[in-house]
Formats: C-alpha cells, sequence, structure tokens
C-alpha cells in the first residue's frame, strides 16, 4: 500500500473575512490543505509553498496581480487564479500576460475548483 499523498496546499487571499472563510470551508471539504490570508502584506511575509494561489484582485494592500507578482518573485511559481467581479480589459490582458486565469465572482457552482484541479494538474505535467 502507498502512502496517501499530503493534500494540495492552496494559497488563499481574500480580505472580506466572509468570503475567505467560506472558500477556505469550501476546499478544505474537497480535500485541499488551505492558507488563508486577508492581506497581501500577510502572504508576502509569510510566503508560503504552494500548489495553486487564488488570489483577490482588489485587496486593500495591494493589487491581485502585483501581489502575485511579488509572490513569484519570492519563488513560490504556483499556478494563480485572479477572483474578481467583471474584469475590464485592461485586467484580463494583465492576467492573459502574467499566465493568471481569472474566475469571475459571484462564485458560482463549481467553476473555481474545477479550475484549481486543472491549474494543479497542469502544473504537475
Amino acid at each position: 500500500m502507498q502512502p496517501a499523498s499530503p493534500p494540495s496546499r492552496i494559497v488563499l487571499v481574500e480580505d472580506d473575512v466572509s468570503l475567505l472563510n467560506a472558500l477556505g470551508f469550501a476546499l478544505e471539504t474537497e480535500g485541499y490543505s488551505v492558507a488563508p490570508y486577508t492581506t497581501a502584506s500577510d502572504a508576502i511575509a509569510l510566503a508560503e509553498p504552494a500548489d495553486c494561489l487564488v488570489i483577490d484582485r482588489r485587496l486593500p494592500d495591494l493589487d491581485g496581480l502585483a501581489l502575485i507578482a511579488r509572490l513569484r518573485g519570492r519563488g513560490i511559481l504556483a499556478p494563480a487564479i485572479l477572483i474578481t467581479t467583471n474584469p475590464d480589459d485592461h485586467c484580463r490582458r494583465a492576467a492573459a500576460a502574467a499566465g493568471v486565469e481569472i474566475v469571475e465572482k459571484p462564485l458560482l457552482g463549481a467553476e473555481l475548483r474545477q479550475r484549481i484541479e486543472a491549474s494543479i494538474r497542469g502544473a504537475a505535467d
């Protein structure tokens, strides 16, 4: 019998505490290990290894795409998903240039989980 592999680790940064808690709970029930943060500063300071980054676009202390760039600069090269409401063309172009997927709020159904799974699978290939 092979030992069970550790759960995939998700770094989740969302300043809305209710949404952070709900997403964290939902991802943990799907079997992920979640490192939740409410600020970009905390995520940068702790810079935890991750299998996937799920980052809110509009954080109070730093734009989500800028946070992803800083985490990558610190060696966290995990695939990233930006969660946002009504992304404009500039946001879409910047995300595409950075190799970041966008999932639009409200987060309905299983889209976020499916994108996380696909991102982690793609990174493993």
